[in-house]
């Protein structure tokens, strides 16, 4: 018996909706090291063996999924075009075990997407081996966008990349850089374990609840320490002493009474100051502009802070993908635009 037209129409639409999980993107030019710059040599682009590679200047860790792919490859892209020693970076992408994305991309799609577009890169892709214990730490928050497991991998690189990887600095995937990032990997870690601009203007108390501050045991966790809000998107991470300090467990542990108390409301952020806030090397504020997605509130522009900018980062709802397939863009949408990869959709093509 032949399958039913409808039948047919719901096959095409499976096997459209799978074939188009993960978008097209162009090849990235081939970035070469500076001779004026006196690099080492270029890392191998293997996927397997160039972690460990005595010439990895500088190591990046960021998450690949496939709903934020397309600003992961523009962060890449603006990593690459303003370092430089780019032949000398490694990436460190880690990776939903399970999939990610309405059609359950899967890592070893998101890599060959990566590969394609960056030949030449020197990059490794993780399975985020710790995935579904976070998933029964994790407590509701008031974005759905921050409850996602993958949010929380930043907590576990210490355990996921090899242990030869010793220092790395994270970003989240809706950043650029107009700036070589040699110069952020290099920051200073003297008695810290991170390094992150400190914000002491922003009101430190409204991160977590108010039954937090009213207990004497709990609100005691500041004592002595001059506690400032940092934003996670953008941190130098000295691994071996978070390794040798165990500050995983430490994440955990607050996670864990998360679940039980409900002391804060927003995500992976909270834990994240309550081990390290008042404790972390400072970073010039130029290296993250953030906010620049509205924050908590749709349909927001926002400008830039005062000073210098090395990095533009669209923290909050607002995503500037988004925003400029829609039509409405916000002016600094425009800055990010210019590392878009995303290849135009057949019959949009220039000429």
């Amino acid at each position: 018996m032949s399958p039913s037209p409808l039948l047919l129409l719901l096959l095409c639409a499976v096997v459209g909706a799978a074939t188009a999980a993960v978008p097209r993107y162009r090849e990235a030019p081939h970035f070469t090291n500076s001779a004026a710059a006196q690099c080492p040599p270029p890392v191998p682009p293997s996927d397997a063996d160039a972690a460990c590679s005595p010439h990895a200047a500088v190591h990046v860790a960021m998450t690949l999924d496939a709903s934020y792919l397309r600003g992961t490859m523009a962060a890449v892209l603006s990593v690459l075009r303003h370092a430089s020693c780019p032949e000398s970076i490694h990436f460190h992408f880690i990776a939903s075990a399970s999939g990610s994305g309405s059609g359950a991309t899967t890592a070893e799609e998101l890599r060959a997407t990566v590969r394609a577009s960056f030949p030449s890169l020197a990059f490794r892709v993780y399975p985020f081996a710790d995935e579904a214990r976070v998933a029964g730490l994790i407590s509701t928050s008031i974005r759905g966008a921050l409850d996602r497991p993958l949010n929380y991998a930043r907590s576990y690189l210490a355990s996921t990349l090899p242990p030869c990887v010793r220092r790395v600095v994270y970003l989240d995937s809706d950043v650029v850089l107009t700036d070589d990032i040699a110069a952020l990997a290099a920051t200073p870690l003297p008695d810290a374990a991170v390094a992150a601009p400190e914000y002491c203007g922003a009101n430190f108390t409204a991160y977590f609840t108010p039954g937090f501050w009213a207990s004497p045991a709990l609100s005691a966790t500041f004592a002595g320490r001059r506690a400032c809000y940092f934003n996670t998107g953008v941190m130098v991470l000295d691994l071996a002493r978070w390794r040798r300090a165990g500050y995983t467990a430490q994440i955990e542990e607050w996670m864990e009474l998360q679940k039980r108390l409900r002391i804060y409301e927003l995500g992976s952020l909270p834990p994240f100051l309550l081990v390290f806030a008042g404790r972390i090397a400072a970073v010039d504020h130029r290296w993250n502009q953030h906010g620049l997605g509205g924050d908590n509130y749709r349909g927001l522009c926002r400008g830039l802070h005062a000073g210098a900018v090395s990095l533009l980062h669209w923290s909050g709802k607002g995503k500037p993908w988004d925003r400029l397939d829609a039509g409405r863009p916000c002016p600094l949408d425009a800055v990010w635009a210019k590392y878009d990869m995303l290849r135009p959709a057949a019959g949009i093509e220039s000429s």
